[in-house]
């Protein structure tokens, strides 16, 4: 198994296309097509993380949290970044991450804290617009299965739960081969043709572009291909940033905070002034999120959990919700167990392994 499969198992789970701008997913340190021992996973790498990838026979480490944010321009071990990339050359550990990618997926660290704390009902706190596109396409009658089902295979009509989807019309089409043509219906140099086509719709995700494309050429008996991509403006209801879900039964205030803390394995809560109101919907994001609380106030959520909030921000609760800050690797932590399903599931047999390590770096004096 190399490390480009490792790669290809993760981002067909989370598409790189869909990590943030100011991101760095991928694979930061390695080679893609070197021979993979063995897979250790974490939140962050640390030097301690690597020397624990060394000590248990791993040439992989998959991270939620990117080493490498911006460029280096000297690798000379004058900071922990530095270091870690020389200490990975040098052994041959490759190091790569999944971060805002994974974060905004539907089933990714948000649906994680959703599941632990035992939310139900569960949406996109703030779904994404301008990923998805439709594809139009010509095709004759009596090729259209195919083609139909060519696109399905490279992933275009997904719509939520359903697949395979896509709306179509028959009519007329025209054309007339030219002289140096290879036409798969009349002769080149001929005459105009008229052809029974069936106009083939459907839904394209951004980062199933190219591969449905190539799909359609390999799979088209004309020549050249008619189509056109409309960029749509809907809303991708499977990709975006936080969650919002419901208790399953109703809770006091400090009886939730009590689950959160316990749950989420956190020395502290910081929050903001209770409401002296029932808790039902929930709404939270892993790591930074507090450019989500105006979504979490229009979903009707009673409380707001993320981390990384600062003094003024709190402010902006405005006696109409709870802000709770659990910190930023509690909000994370679980994310590893992501990471290990998607490879224990595709590599059964494969030696995938949990950091023993805390690489937390916030301590608390209670």
């Amino acid at each position: 198994m190399l490390v480009k499969d490792i790669i290809q198992t993760i981002e067909t789970f989370a598409p790189a296309a869909y990590q943030e701008s100011y991101d760095n997913c991928g694979l930061q340190v390695g080679e893609l097509n070197d021979e993979v021992n063995g897979i250790l996973i974490t939140l962050d790498v640390t030097e301690d993380v690597v020397d624990e990838a060394i000590a248990r026979g791993c040439n992989m480490i998959v991270a939620h949290h990117p080493l490498i944010f911006s460029g280096l321009k000297k690798i000379m071990g004058r900071n922990y970044v530095e270091r870690i990339v020389k200490k990975a050359i040098k052994n041959d550990i490759n190091i790569f991450a999944a971060h805002t990618n994974l974060d905004n997926m539907r089933h990714g660290v948000n649906a994680k804290i959703a599941a632990k704390l035992g939310l139900m009902n569960t949406s996109i706190l703030q779904p994404k617009a301008s990923l998805l596109s439709k594809l139009q396409t010509y095709v004759p009658i009596a090729n259209a299965d195919t083609v139909r089902d060519a696109l399905f295979a490279a992933g275009a009509g997904q719509i939520g739960n359903y697949s395979e989807c896509s709306f179509n019309v028959n009519g007329s089409g025209t054309f007339r081969p030219a002289a140096n043509a290879n036409p798969a219906i009349g002769k080149a140099g001929g005459e105009r043709e008229w052809v029974n086509e069936v106009k083939i719709e459907a839904l394209i995700e951004k980062h199933a572009e190219r591969r449905v494309l190539q799909a359609l050429r390999a799979a088209h008996p004309y020549e050249e291909v008619a189509y056109e991509i409309i960029p749509l403006a809907n809303m991708h209801q499977e990709i975006g940033a936080g969650m919002i879900g419901s208790l399953p039964q109703p809770m006091n205030e400090l009886q939730f905070l009590a689950l959160v803390k316990e749950t989420m394995k956190t020395g502290c809560i910081r929050h903001t002034a209770l409401l002296n109101k029932k808790i039902e919907r929930v709404a939270l994001c892993g790591g930074s999120g507090s450019f989500l609380l105006n979504d979490a106030l229009q979903a009707g959520a009673d409380v707001f959990i993320t981390a990384d909030y600062k003094y003024h921000q709190f402010f902006d609760a405005a006696g109409k919700i709870i802000i709770a800050d659990i910190g930023h690797y509690e909000s994370e932590q679980f994310t590893s167990e992501i990471f290990e399903e998607i490879l224990n599931k595709k590599f059964p047999n494969f030696a995938v392994l949990l950091s023993n390590l805390i690489t937390n770096p916030v301590k608390y004096f209670c």
